[in-house]
């Protein structure tokens, strides 16, 4: 799903600043989707000129105005039926899966190294999991629960398996390395 339409799904829970919709991006959907300042205003200009949402200019003294945004009846239509349309899959792009797929070329040490990076990366993930549910106040949604909890059976997989499954890799890899130093050809 874009950034447009993720916008619009922000502001079914209630009007925001772009700095709030961008603290959504960082907090609710950190473990599932990203997006920066530099898609999230050029999306919320794009919806506003079509009517999807409504902007109020509130003055600051001392800063530039604060633009809040709102969704029209026409926009929560549009998210709605995008909600609809879109099919269930997930896109995952890793740089880490990469590294073990060829990590025959690299040496055990990098390996080594890369899984525990990748350990405490998914370490960080679940605590900020855990944070942000109990930092929730009152009772979390159904939505938003399921999605926290799937990011934790997720995470918490992946990282059980980078700590049982990566010792044997890096162990295999060590040695295939002895054996080609041995190799005389």
């Amino acid at each position: 799903m874009d950034v447009r339409t993720l916008c619009l799904g922000v502001l079914t829970l209630g009007e925001a600043t772009g700095y709030e919709i961008k603290q959504v991006f960082e907090g609710a959907f950190a473990h599932f989707h990203a997006a920066g300042f530099g898609s999230i205003y050029p999306a919320l200009a794009d919806l506003a000129a079509e009517g999807l949402v409504t902007v109020t200019e509130v003055e600051q003294e001392g800063r530039p105005d604060k633009k809040i945004y709102r969704i029209t009846p026409e926009g929560l239509t549009r998210f709605t039926e995008a909600l609809c349309r879109t099919r269930p899959r997930e896109r995952v792009r890793s740089e880490f899966m990469i590294q073990m797929f060829f990590a025959a070329l690299l040496p055990p040490a990098r390996i080594e190294d890369a899984l525990k990076i990748k350990a405490g990366e998914y370490r960080e993930i679940l605590a900020d999991l855990d944070r942000r549910e109990a930092e929730a106040e009152g009772e979390i949604p159904p939505g938003p629960r399921f999605t926290l909890e799937f990011g934790r059976a997720v995470y918490g997989a992946a990282l059980a398996h980078v700590e049982t499954r990566g010792p044997a890799l890096v162990e295999a890899l060590a040695a295939t390395a002895a054996r080609n130093d041995g190799d005389p050809s």
